[in-house]
């Protein structure tokens, strides 16, 4: 991917919404980035920055589905792998998808499980899948990214 992403690593998010909506244009995509720490409470920073990028898209009918899926996605991070930190990009294209990447050092390819009826958990990728548009994972050189793509039910402008 090339161009520049509004990143910082900072450990607490600091970005506003000032920030992301003079974000960066990357081709055909605005874009925020952020390195964040491989902790519970990461969920609750990345929530916040995508709810602040997608009110500056003028996308915010996303955000409960967006927040969900952004909250399981860094739970699989926090819960699955031994990566210290994480990184966290919302993408928007020219059509008004919004994509929500969660990328780690870990190659290990999350599998969307099926549990029983009185399981505890397994069912957050199940979830992903239901909420988004589509979402899929890929391999990178320094370990995976999984993604999750939403389309707004109306036209959007970038």
């Amino acid at each position: 991917m090339s161009g520049k992403n509004v990143a910082t690593d900072r450990r607490e998010s600091q970005l506003g919404v000032d920030a992301i909506a003079f974000g960066t244009r990357q081709g055909a995509f605005e874009s925020v980035a952020e390195r964040m720490a491989c902790r519970p409470s990461a969920a609750r920073e990345a929530r916040r920055l995508l709810s602040a990028a997608l009110g500056a898209w003028g996308v915010a009918e996303l955000c409960a589905d967006a927040q969900q899926i952004v909250s399981e996605l860094v739970a699989n991070v926090v819960s699955h792998t031994n990566c210290a930190t994480f990184r966290l990009e919302v993408r928007r294209g020219e059509s008004g998808v919004v994509r929500v990447e969660v990328g780690d050092r870990s190659r290990v390819i999350p599998e969307a499980r099926h549990p029983g009826a009185c399981s505890e958990s397994g069912r957050g990728l199940v979830m992903v899948e239901a909420l988004s548009f589509r979402w899929g994972c890929e391999r990178r050189r320094r370990g995976k990214v999984v993604w999750a793509e939403l389309k707004p039910t109306r036209e959007t402008s970038p």
